[in-house]
């Protein structure tokens, strides 16, 4: 499993990148994917939709379970990720590279209350 340092995170397993232009884009962690197992439907928010933070915002479906995915920060919905949505088991190859949605955060300062990596690793251990 990895953690990136890069990235925040949220306890409910989101990742997070801030963009150069202040956008945040989102997918889930590894350890996420590989709780799930194999990734085989995804169901993302649309473009122009204001979110909550914590508010649920997308379904991840594996042939497990399914679980919401939540917004990290109140923003506005600004893309979703199309390929992943065509095909869900990038997720599994490659959580860090298959983003789920991208939000413009309302308040940019909320992202530095994330957590980072070492606070996701204890928090999941």
């Amino acid at each position: 499993m990895t953690t990136p340092t890069d990235l925040r995170y949220t306890t409910s397993h989101e990742w997070i990148r801030t963009e150069a232009d202040g956008t945040l884009t989102i997918g889930v962690t590894d350890h996420a994917q590989e709780a799930l197992g194999d990734v085989v439907f995804l169901e993302l928010p649309e473009a122009g939709r204001a979110v909550t933070a914590g508010e649920a915002v997308a379904v991840i479906e594996s042939v497990k379970a399914a679980s919401d995915i939540y917004a990290p920060v109140a923003g506005e919905i600004i893309a979703n990720n199309p390929d992943a949505v065509d095909a869900p088991e990038t997720v599994n190859a490659d959580a860090y590279a298959a983003w789920l949605f991208k939000i413009k955060p309302a308040n940019p300062a909320d992202v530095s209350a994330l957590l980072d990596a070492a606070g996701y690793e204890a928090a999941i251990a």
